[in-house]
């Protein structure tokens, strides 16, 4: 009777324990992509020809030209069999130009960017400078680490972070 007794205690604590025990979200295995990103805004876009981005951080500087590729928005195209179904969404472009400059590696300390360029008639574009620090962010969630970005905005009025 005490080993049933104690048995039915069991049966009824063990589902009690397993729900103290924290539940393991998995995280996407995707590396971080080193970059300092520039866009062009959409207003800015018919005076930019090429341009060109020196990035300096923690003594080590990387520059190159970038290649401005059409920048583009999604669109969500809804979900199927709610709300467990499949949804999907595609992308179109938006007006902007986007570009990217490959660093080593991002850390927290500060980023001096230095842009140059030539606008559409041929004419140097004014040299923009910007000191700022990445921005950390957590898109897959507090478990599964943060994401350092470097994004910068070019328009008439200069450059600044995004």
């Amino acid at each position: 009777m005490r080993t049933l007794r104690l048995a039915a205690a069991l049966a009824l604590m063990a589902p009690l324990a397993t729900a103290c025990v924290p539940q393991i979200t998995p995280c996407p295995a995707i590396a971080q992509a080193p970059v300092v990103s520039v866009t062009v805004q959409k207003s800015y876009v018919p005076f930019v020809r090429t341009l060109h981005l020196e990035a300096c951080q923690s003594g080590t500087c990387k520059e190159g030209e970038l290649e401005l590729m059409p920048g583009t928005t999604p669109i969500d195209q809804g979900c199927r069999d709610k709300p467990e179904g499949v949804c999907s969404a595609t992308s179109s472009p938006d007006g902007t130009l986007h570009g990217q400059l490959w660093m080593d590696a991002l850390t927290e300390e500060p980023i001096a960017a230095t842009l140059t360029g030539t606008g559409s008639s041929g004419a140097r574009l004014p040299v923009r400078t910007l000191t700022f620090k990445p921005k950390e962010t957590y898109p897959f969630g507090l478990q599964c680490g943060k994401v350092l970005t470097a994004n910068l905005l070019l328009d008439a009025k200069g450059l600044r972070q995004a």
